[in-house]
């Protein structure tokens, strides 16, 4: 961000939805597929088809059970965006509500605590992965451009951090402690 850059913070349950498009629902791709390794490039918040992707994104998390969040890498594309909604989970502390970012990043970070995460793009496994549980992300809206800063905790936290290590070119698998903190899936809902 430049100085001439301005930067709204977003307070606890108020984050603005930019206006997007119609969204479709994309197909999700799984592990090993080579754009879920890479390091996605960052995009252009204006771009009618960056616009689309982040409405597909939140299309096709609305419609599989249990998803609090997805990057673009997972429906195929090779790109800085994601969408994050953990308003109805149980773990949750503070809510946001649907967040909708490109080119995020974590600009501030504390307290580290390990907890189980899964993940569409590896139905069968879960993993134990530490994170930080107090967290400031910076990011743009699309459509706008404007540059946003979200500062969270507990699960909200950890979803953006696992989106945002998507963009990145990690999964959850890279992120946990050794074989013995990967375990099996008990319970999978297949996308409908």
């Amino acid at each position: 961000m430049t100085s001439s850059e301005s930067m709204t913070s977003m307070p606890s349950e108020g984050f603005v939805l930019p206006e997007l498009p119609t969204g479709r629902v994309l197909p999700v791709v799984t592990a090993p597929d080579p754009v879920l390794s890479a390091t996605s490039p960052r995009v252009d918040p204006t771009d009618p088809q960056v616009q689309q992707l982040c409405a597909d994104l939140v299309a096709t998390m609305q419609v599989s059970p249990g998803c609090v969040g997805l990057a673009a890498p997972q429906v195929g594309v090779s790109a800085q965006a994601f969408c994050v909604d953990v308003t109805e989970h149980p773990k949750a502390r503070t809510r946001h509500g649907l967040i909708v970012l490109v080119n995020a990043e974590v600009t501030a970070s504390s307290r580290n605590e390990k907890a189980r995460e899964g993940c569409m793009s590896v139905p069968d496994l879960t993993g134990d992965v530490k994170r930080a549980t107090r967290l400031t992300v910076t990011g743009q809206l699309p459509g706008s451009g404007e540059t946003v800063e979200i500062t969270t905790d507990a699960f909200e936290a950890r979803a953006l951090q696992h989106e945002i290590d998507h963009c990145n070119g990690f999964l959850f698998l890279d992120r946990v402690a050794g074989a013995h903190a990967i375990h099996s899936r008990k319970v999978y809902l297949p996308p409908a």
